[in-house]
């Protein structure tokens, strides 16, 4: 399968949980679906149907570390501002809190489109992942072949969460899986294994009624104890990634 490989370094991000408002926003130890496509959309400059399209991703960071930043909270206000005779629109107040970021991180993408290929040698917009000071850089951008392979190792990526049932290395989360921006930002969530540490397949528990086993895996990547570094592609829309998706 051929697909796009993109290879991106930052200094700074931060994936915020989307349900904590106050007090401290800690983040996704690793870029959440919805944030990917946002990323992809920005490179080709504009909104695409996600329909039909794969893509998977490896992402490290060196640390975490906190920061502190202001949410301007504001409401509709009357009269004028103090000591003045300008009109007062707005009226509100900063509310301080603590934000988790990642120290940093590199990103490598792969997408199943290899014809975007000049999209992100010239990306339209300015190439970020995550907040919008978050500053990245392509570092390498190609097209390469994925192979089926029965067997691989993954590391630093995300898996469907139905991987869980299979290996105890891994965090499940429910992340942002996509947001509609067509049907006024409208969200929806997925639920995932974050795979931090690496995990070779042949430790993966099986079952008898399970295929024989194959994965993507991607022959450029560095090769480990023999295996060949895995590639877990997932879709943004269509059919819930419950089921681990194998080659």
């Amino acid at each position: 399968m051929e697909v796009l490989k993109i290879v991106a370094e930052g200094v700074t991000t931060s994936f915020r949980y989307p349900h904590f408002m106050q007090g401290i926003q800690p983040t996704f130890r690793m870029p959440p679906p919805a944030t990917i496509y946002g990323h992809v959309c920005s490179a080709l400059g504009e909104w695409f149907d996600p329909t039909g399209i794969m893509f998977g991703v490896q992402f490290y960071y060196k640390g975490v570390f906190e920061d502190m930043e202001h949410v301007h909270i504001v409401s509709p206000s009357t009269g004028r501002l103090p000591g003045t005779k300008v009109l007062k629109a707005l009226e509100g107040k900063v509310n301080p809190f603590r934000r988790e970021i990642l120290a940093h991180p590199s990103l490598t993408l792969y997408i199943s489109r290899p014809q975007w290929l000049d999209a992100f040698r010239h990306p339209r917009y300015a190439v970020v992942l995550g907040r919008s000071q978050d500053l990245f850089t392509y570092q390498k951008v190609e097209v390469v072949s994925l192979e089926p392979r029965e067997s691989a190792y993954f590391e630093a990526t995300l898996a469907p969460y139905g991987l869980a049932k299979r290996t105890g290395a891994g965090r499940v989360v429910t992340m942002p899986r996509f947001v509609d921006y067509l049907r006024g930002r409208e969200p929806f969530f997925g639920r995932y294994v974050i795979l931090e540490r690496r995990v070779h397949t042949r430790d993966f528990l099986l079952f008898s009624e399970d295929p024989e086993p194959r994965y993507w895996t991607d022959p450029t990547g560095p090769v480990v104890d023999g295996d060949a570094q895995g590639v877990i592609l997932h879709t943004w829309v269509g059919e819930d990634d419950s089921v681990f998706r194998l080659a």
